[in-house]
C-alpha cells in the first residue's frame, strides 16, 4: 500500500474526480480529499492510497506536473506526519508553569 499526496488541486475537485484520475494506473483503495471544516470546500490537496506500489509509482510519474482544472498538480509519495506538539512551531510542547501566588 502506498499513500500519495496530491497538491495544488482545483478547489472544485471531488473524490470521484480524483479516483477517475488515478484509476487508469491501478487500483485505488481510498481517496481522502481534505476539506475546510467551516465551508466544506476542498482545501486544494488530497491523499490517494493505491494497493500496488509499482502502480502508485507509475501514477506519480505520469501525473506530477500535469494540468488539471487549470492548475499543475503536485503529486508525490506522502511523507509521514512529524511527531511532536500541535502548536505549529515544531518544538517540544510547553512546560506548565507554577502558579505565581
Amino acid at each position: 500500500m502506498k499513500n500519495i499526496f496530491v497538491g495544488n488541486l482545483d478547489f472544485g475537485a471531488s473524490e470521484s474526480s480524483l479516483r477517475a484520475l488515478f484509476e487508469p494506473y491501478g487500483k485505488v483503495e481510498r481517496v481522502n480529499l481534505v476539506t475546510d471544516r467551516d465551508t466544506g470546500r476542498a482545501r486544494g490537496f488530497a491523499f490517494v492510497e493505491m494497493t500496488d506500489s509499482a502502480e502508485a509509482d507509475r501514477a506519480i510519474a505520469a501525473l506530477n506536473g500535469t494540468n488539471s482544472g487549470g492548475r499543475n498538480l503536485n503529486v508525490n509519495e506522502a511523507r509521514p506526519k512529524p511527531q511532536g506538539g500541535s502548536r505549529g512551531f515544531g518544538g517540544p510542547p510547553r512546560q506548565r508553569r507554577e502558579p505565581r501566588w
